[in-house]
């Protein structure tokens, strides 16, 4: 298979998520699948093995789950990627769309109850964040607003308690929990004081079972804790093993599994609650990017590596679903590289291409988030960029989760500056060892990444022969004046205060600030619906670029923070990699 059509068949590959079940219809399920091209939610009964698409809409659609029961499958419809909208549910079996009696806005959380009740959280601009209780057929009820963020987090089976994040505090990196009767009286709140979050997971899966399974960050990273908001008992589950930790429930309520992330990598455990014994569970070396256990007490999780491509696997030793059609082709293993930064050891992850020695072309292609992290997980871009004789080489730099809550509160403050003297360590390092060639460096990234592309290529500008940055944050300010009502407390939390509060903080870490800096060809893609990162203020950026003549290009898309059309995908990493070519010399 050629190179072009290997990279392409990559994306094109159908993919499942990872089904999600009824808790008292376990037969019933839903996930996400591109195997219509777009992505969308599908319906899946496995007592008759019947699968059917439930939504069919041009931009794709990103949230959907399942009410305990097994009768709805709930949708989130918003306008070609724009992320305001609302909700809608469909009868299992088919059926007409029942849209949800709520005023528009953007999603906060959802959870359902087995007695047809549902948590909705949303946030609408100047309004703030509400959280309504909603049995459809019924006028919905406010059960909690406030002006700083929030999110619903659980209701129990039975719907009497919701749990909610939220940051009154002012702090909406590090939330608070609180719980809630239907009535919107309080039974209890968790807070953990300054700089440590407490998020809620998911209430125990027993009718009339109060415990709720959240994660605490006492000792420096995040760990499970049981609380009961009732009696204020807490049960913290420690493990020896290092990395960040994240848990669910077993069916009986009686054990949980543990999910450990460690350097890119990701590990089981079952914990049994009464006697408090640990067991490891037995996968594949890689990432495991969800995983649930079943009534049967097996587990059901999606794993990939840098080499293999996603698939749905079960600890009882079978794939779980698969659209069929054909597989993506291999790619290239990861390589683990750490490098001794200025605020503390990098760990980074190299692909290199199969052929030559080296020193490469090299992409330094940045993840997004902040609080995001890259892994040993099949990434189709990645692998596109390998085919094509270039090295790729994914850092995960101060502000990246999955190395203890310190290494992730580094960023606050000068945002982008901190996290750029971090990928300058990995560079230097990359060339010292002769896999990356100085002069024919790619800057890029996408969202958080995007944004530290143009910064890199203002701040940086001698270290890059290349930019490309996809949905970017070109200036704090402006962007702060149009995204979303939770993205605007992000950045509070982040920055230390608003842009009135904050005015040179904001200026200091934007990329418009060094714009007439930028030696370094740019390649831009926005979306033209991104309330994450609008497009205005990259018009902005691109006419100062303009202003000076500077040779840059824009790729404009007809959806938001990316596409869920797989040909739109395609068609964006075609762009990328044309623009490379014109600039970069490729390897091999």
């Amino acid at each position: 298979m050629k190179a072009e059509e290997r990279w392409q068949s990559r994306f094109r590959a159908p993919r499942v998520t990872l089904p999600v079940w009824a808790r008292r219809a376990p037969a019933r399920n839903v996930y996400r699948s591109n195997a219509s091209g777009t992505w969308e939610i599908y319906a899946w009964d496995r007592t008759t093995g019947a699968t059917r698409q439930v939504t069919t809409r041009p931009k794709g659609t990103s949230h959907g789950t399942i009410d305990p029961t097994g009768k709805w499958v709930w949708w989130f419809s918003d306008t070609d990627g724009d992320e305001w909208g609302g909700w809608m549910r469909q009868p299992f079996y088919g059926g007409p769309d029942e849209p949800i009696d709520l005023e528009p806005g953007f999603p906060s959380g959802i959870a359902l109850a087995a007695t047809g009740e549902a948590a909705i959280g949303m946030a609408r601009p100047g309004e703030g964040f509400t959280v309504s209780l909603v049995r459809p057929g019924e006028p919905a009820r406010v059960i909690y607003e406030h002006a700083e963020a929030a999110s619903v987090a659980a209701i129990s089976l039975d719907g009497s308690l919701i749990a909610i994040s939220h940051s009154e505090h002012g702090d909406s990196r590090h939330p608070a929990l609180r719980v809630l009767r239907r009535n919107g009286t309080v039974v209890g709140d968790l807070r953990d004081g300054e700089g440590k979050g407490v998020l809620g997971l998911r209430f125990a899966p027993v009718l009339g079972d109060r415990r709720l399974l959240a994660l605490h960050e006492r000792r420096g990273r995040r760990e499970p804790l049981v609380w009961d908001p009732e009696t204020g008992d807490q049960r913290e589950i420690w493990l020896r093993d290092s990395g960040e930790i994240t848990a669910d429930w077993y069916d009986d309520g009686r054990s949980l599994l543990l999910v450990r992330a460690n350097r890119g990598r990701t590990y089981l455990h079952h914990y049994d609650l009464p006697g408090g014994r640990m067991s490891p569970i037995d996968t594949p070396h890689g990432v495991i990017d969800g995983a649930t256990p079943r009534p049967d007490d097996s587990v059901e999780y999606s794993w990939s590596s840098g080499a293999h491509p996603p698939v749905i696997r079960s600890t009882n030793g079978h794939i779980v679903v698969s659209h069929g059609g054909p597989t993506a082709p291999l790619s290239v293993p990861v390589e683990d590289l750490d490098v001794e930064g200025p605020g503390g050891r990098i760990h980074a992850l190299v692909s290199r291409p199969e052929r030559g020695s080296g020193p490469f072309p090299t992409v330094f292609l940045l993840h997004g988030g902040p609080t995001s992290q890259d892994d040993d997980s099949f990434v189709p871009q990645v692998a596109a960029w390998v085919d094509h004789g270039f090295a790729v080489v994914r850092i995960n730099y101060r502000g990246s989760t999955g190395y203890g809550s310190a290494w992730r509160d580094a960023l606050v403050g000068e945002v982008g500056h901190i996290e750029l003297a971090d990928v300058a360590a990995v560079r230097t390092t990359m060339i010292e060892r002769g896999i990356a060639d100085p002069t024919r460096l790619v800057l890029a990234g996408a969202s958080w990444g995007g944004y530290l592309t143009l910064l890199g290529l203002g701040t940086q500008p001698g270290m890059w022969a290349a930019g490309i940055a996809t949905v970017p944050i070109a200036d704090h300010l402006a962007t702060y004046r149009e995204e979303t009502e939770a993205l605007r407390a992000y950045h509070r939390a982040l920055l230390g205060g608003s842009p009135e509060e904050q005015p040179e903080r904001y200026a200091r870490c934007s990329p418009i600030t060094y714009v007439d800096q930028v030696e370094a060809p740019v390649l831009i893609l926005a979306g033209e619906n991104d309330p994450r990162c609008p497009i205005g203020q990259i018009e902005t950026y691109v006419s100062r670029l303009a202003e000076r003549d500077h040779p840059h290009e824009v790729y404009r898309y007809d959806a938001g923070h990316g596409s869920l059309v797989v040909a739109e995908r395609i068609t964006q990493m075609s762009a990328q990699l044309d623009f490379a070519r014109k600039h970069i010399t490729p390897g091999p």
